[in-house]
């Protein structure tokens, strides 16, 4: 799997929200190797895509559509300020994976002095994750390059999450996470509370 992640300061929530709509429904039929979108805006007003497909190839060749250029031209009208575009060959999925499900997304972004090895303690303890915080349906972690990463969260509500992060947990559990905090460093969260979850009909 290729994740690209797009982000920028939003200026016309409303108009973005359309234009996603748009495109889910008259552009998406021809976006071949396309998988689907998790998107939304965070409280600072920051909108961030998660856009999932096969290859790095086949995003490549959607991006060269004319008709997808025309779309990304009134896309950029609803963004105050510049776009960063952030390319993921290194995607793995934890627990469920995404899931069009979750009701409440969590982007955490930052940096770690080995990205691997932080995602490769997050997967060892899916199993602990299940028993003691349900509400997690899965997730996306995603290796930027140069120490950076980008990791998503599916929550089935935001209530659940919130009470699942104030619950107790045993201490072998608690050592873990603190051990994978350890590795993540200028850490940003990205809370979507409407997320907009898309994925190609198959």
């Amino acid at each position: 799997m290729f994740i690209q992640v797009i982000q920028g300061k939003i200026r016309d929530e409303h108009e973005i929200r359309r234009l996603l709509d748009r495109w889910a429904a008259e552009l998406m039929p021809g976006a071949i190797g396309y998988l689907g979108t998790t998107s939304g805006i965070a409280d600072d007003g920051t909108f961030v895509a998660l856009a999932r497909f096969e290859s790095p190839e086949a995003a490549r060749a959607n991006s060269e559509r004319p008709e997808q250029g025309q779309w990304w031209s009134e896309v950029e009208r609803c963004f105050d300020g510049p776009v960063t575009f952030m390319d993921c060959d290194e995607v793995r999925p934890w627990m469920s994976g995404g899931s069009d499900d979750a009701r409440f997304v969590q982007i955490m972004e930052g940096r770690s002095p080995d990205v691997r090895h932080m995602h490769e303690v997050m997967a060892e303890h899916e199993d602990d994750v299940r028993r003691f915080r349900p509400e997690i349906i899965g997730g996306l972690m995603m290796d930027v390059g140069d120490g950076r990463y980008v990791d998503a969260v599916y929550f089935t509500s935001e209530d659940e999450a919130r009470r699942g992060e104030q619950a107790e947990m045993p201490d072998e559990m608690r050592a873990e996470m603190e051990k994978e905090m350890q590795l993540m460093e200028d850490v940003r969260y990205l809370d979507l509370h409407e997320p907009m979850l898309v994925s190609a009909k198959r």
